[in-house]
């Protein structure tokens, strides 16, 4: 009797361990608020026959997603605006600020314990404005793109978690300087985001 209680209290351990932690299921929503880096690529290009550089920014993140199956979320990411300062290479400096605004469809793998990984995949709409700049008038393009992400929820709780998470974004934003087209910034950012996510 005693064996068999045993062996019964054994397997019920087993089956709640086997529980993935801070599972996602079909019509969960989660809310994210952290902290973004964005962190265009070395090389931006060459604008105006310069060779030009971006500088990075970090920003507050705010992030909604929805579960449309288990574990497979729609997100959109927003945040605030990023300033990024513009050096074009033997002609000057400029500064513009830009909006990211990012959906993705995430898969969160269902893993078991309080780490649960996570990919994604969507489309990236960024616009540019309040280009600032000595040299003339400095207009950037909107620009359209794929991002890619992957990242880790850590439960702290059982509707809470920490994330870490990693993008690609592909940014490509044509220039105008005085009217006059001087060539295309390629910013193609990775960016580091910290945030905590809590599930309703």
């Amino acid at each position: 009797m005693k064996r068999s209680a045993s062996i019964l209290a054994l397997a019920t351990a087993c089956t709640v361990l086997a529980v993935p932690a801070f599972a996602q299921s079909q019509g969960d929503w989660t809310f994210g608020v952290g902290v973004i880096n964005v962190n265009p690529k070395s090389n931006n290009g060459t604008l105006a026959s310069g060779a030009t550089t971006l500088g990075d920014d970090t920003q507050i993140s705010l992030t909604v997603e929805y579960f449309i199956r288990d574990n497979i979320g729609i997100e959109l990411l927003a945040a605030t605006p990023f300033e990024h300062n513009i050096n074009i290479a033997g002609v000057g400096t400029a500064t513009a600020k830009q909006l990211p605004p990012t959906l993705s469809v995430n898969y969160h793998f269902p893993t078991k314990g309080k780490i649960k990984p996570f990919i994604g995949a969507g489309i990236n709409y960024t616009t540019f404005f309040e280009e600032e700049t000595a040299l003339g008038v400095l207009k950037l393009e909107d620009s359209w793109g794929f991002a890619l992400q992957a990242g880790a929820d850590w439960q702290i709780s059982d509707n809470g978690a920490l994330r870490v998470n990693v993008r690609y974004m592909d940014i490509d934003s044509d220039a105008y300087l005085g009217g006059a087209a001087i060539g295309t910034a390629e910013i193609d950012p990775v960016t580091i985001g910290f945030s905590y996510v809590h599930r309703f």
